[in-house]
């Protein structure tokens, strides 16, 4: 993205700040009704371009701003100011867009109830024209996503309502390690900005490219502020951390793409942002809605509920519990805790042959309750565990602390891929990330590109996937390792170990220990020493009680 395009959209978020509109949620959803009329204006300007090309009549049927409906246009009002502006799309342009449900479902579901929370006519005013001077037509769907990015990295420092963004090195590395393919359903439960979901498509973009560009974690601008490329950074630093990009020019079927994306979102804020975000990225087409994934009544249609995935992503929301008679009737657990009900609803919507990562608190691994613990039982036995990741404590920092972990499985394809006591389950502790594991400045993680686990971790998941998942890296659980010894940080444990351990996951349960170093000095020499030690501990006793006496 260039750097004047950055000013402008830095230019719109500062005028948003200073007329009132300062939670990052709240302007990020009214700047994606704005871009999306802006971008529906273009749309329907290249149709009519195109239609004049070929020497075709004008016909309204099928436009979006038929007739009187032509004064709802972005070009059409755009030049307006004042309250007159304000009032005309608070009250006329976003019932309208709400209006569309048999023409554009999809657009009326996104205005459905869209109240415009730019008070102050002036400031619209600003944020209209500065958006009108981007031309969106002109730019890349890369560009057009790297806007949005940059507008949702404001969210950083926003955890309204437990909503955050999942770090993006967490979510790269959880992508490829399900691997997503064209023909592959992705769905994401609780899909708040849409980060795993536009995170699946990438990959399967930089896939089904030609000439991919390799992009560290911390984006072109960081290796531009370096004065280094990307070949020059992976010397100096072999930790560093890097993704792929492309243009997916052979995907031949795009719309078998967009159409496999699927997300819910109990928030409408979220699941807007989440809808601009996909469009933004070139998914016009996804079907993401507003649902609450948990509950009987949360708006989920049969087709919904009884619908397969090959590929799940999520981190969904720790926190809270639903009534009893709210929770949804066909899930595999009776508990009321959220993180439990979610991984039950993944469990249950993975098609055979799927794949699932997804983010989990870490107390979900050893809970002792009859809920957790017949969970990771039904999980052990009706599913393929592969790997379970434990994730440094200030990966979700400034906005969270808790300790979490990365479960990773597939179901079966059929009864006879269940259930094998002689199956093992993968273990990595990852340390470092990427970012300083305490320090907060400017409100984020400073960036440590040096220590990086996650690049190890994939390497070792690419060998043990090329084994049929049966080679698994690192040292058996309960190994003794001598003195003077790394620590290790992948380890595995059979199936019978674990149920042993009543089904717990947690990584540290079944870490290799090193064996203390023996002491290479005289015994009795050091038993004289210790006594030494001991009398002076009696003597400073017995001179203390004189002194209280």
């Amino acid at each position: 993205m260039k750097q004047e395009l950055r000013q402008k959209l830095r230019r719109i978020t500062d005028i948003l700040w200073a007329g009132g509109v300062v939670n990052p949620v709240t302007y990020i959803e009214q700047l994606s009704y704005l871009i999306y009329l802006k971008l529906l204006d273009e749309q329907e300007s290249e149709i009519e371009l195109r239609k004049r090309m070929l020497d075709q009549p004008k016909n309204q049927n099928g436009s979006l701003f038929p007739d009187q409906a032509q004064r709802y246009r972005w070009s059409n009002w755009k030049f307006d100011s004042g309250e007159k502006l304000r009032n005309f799309v608070r009250d006329e342009v976003f019932p309208y867009m709400g209006s569309l449900v048999k023409e554009q479902p999809q657009i009326a579901e996104y205005f459905r109830d869209a109240i415009l929370e730019i008070v102050d006519p002036h400031v619209l005013k600003q944020v209209v024209d500065e958006l009108d001077s981007i031309e969106f037509r002109k730019l890349g769907t890369d560009v057009k996503g790297d806007i949005f990015e940059y507008l949702l990295t404001h969210l950083g420092q926003s955890s309204l309502n437990g909503q955050f963004r999942t770090p993006l090195q967490i979510r790269k590395m959880m992508v490829e390690m399900v691997d997503p393919d064209l023909g592959d359903t992705v769905y994401d439960p609780a899909c708040g900005t849409g980060g795993f979901l536009i995170d699946a498509v990438e990959y399967m973009m930089a896939k089904y490219s030609a000439d991919p560009i390799e992009i560290p974690i911390y984006g072109e601008e960081w290796l531009e502020s370096k004065d280094l490329t990307l070949e020059k950074a992976k010397k100096q630093i072999p930790n560093l951390q890097s993704y792929k990009k492309g243009r997916g020019e052979k995907i031949v079927d795009w719309d078998l793409l967009e159409k496999a994306i699927y997300g819910n979102d109990v928030s409408r804020q979220m699941m807007r942002i989440s809808v601009m975000n996909l469009v933004l990225h070139g998914i016009r087409n996804a079907h993401v809605k507003r649902a609450n994934t948990l509950s009987e009544v949360g708006g989920l249609s049969e087709e919904d509920l009884k619908r397969k995935y090959k590929v799940i992503l999520s981190n969904p929301p720790f926190a809270g519990q639903l009534p009893k008679d709210s929770i949804r009737q066909d899930l595999p657990t009776h508990s009321k805790k959220s993180e439990l009900l979610f991984l039950s609803v993944m469990m249950e919507a993975l098609a055979p042959g799927g794949r699932c990562a997804v983010v989990v608190p870490e107390g979900l691994l050893f809970g002792s309750t009859a809920a957790h613990v017949d969970l990771r039982k039904k999980l052990i036995e009706d599913f393929n565990l592969l790997a379970v990741i434990s994730l440094p404590s200030g990966v979700f920092k400034p906005y969270a602390g808790v300790k979490t972990g990365i479960l990773v499985f597939r179901k079966p394809l059929n009864d006879e891929n269940k259930f094998r006591r002689n199956n093992k389950v993968w273990f990595y502790e990852i340390q470092n990330d990427g970012y300083d594991p305490d320090k907060i400045s400017g409100g984020v993680r400073p960036e440590t590109p040096e220590t990086n686990d996650i690049p190890r971790v994939l390497l070792e998941w690419q060998e043990y996937k090329k084994s049929g998942f049966k080679n698994l890296p690192g040292r058996e659980a309960g190994t003794m390792l001598d003195a003077g010894q790394e620590e290790p940080k992948s380890w595995w444990a059979s199936y019978d170990l674990i149920i042993e351990n009543d089904y717990n996951l947690a990584a540290g349960r079944y870490k290799p220990q090193i064996m203390s170093p023996v002491p290479t000095g005289d015994p009795v020499k050091t038993i004289k020493e210790l006594i030494q030690l001991e009398n002076k501990t009696l003597e400073d006793l017995e001179t203390l009680l004189k002194d209280v006496m």
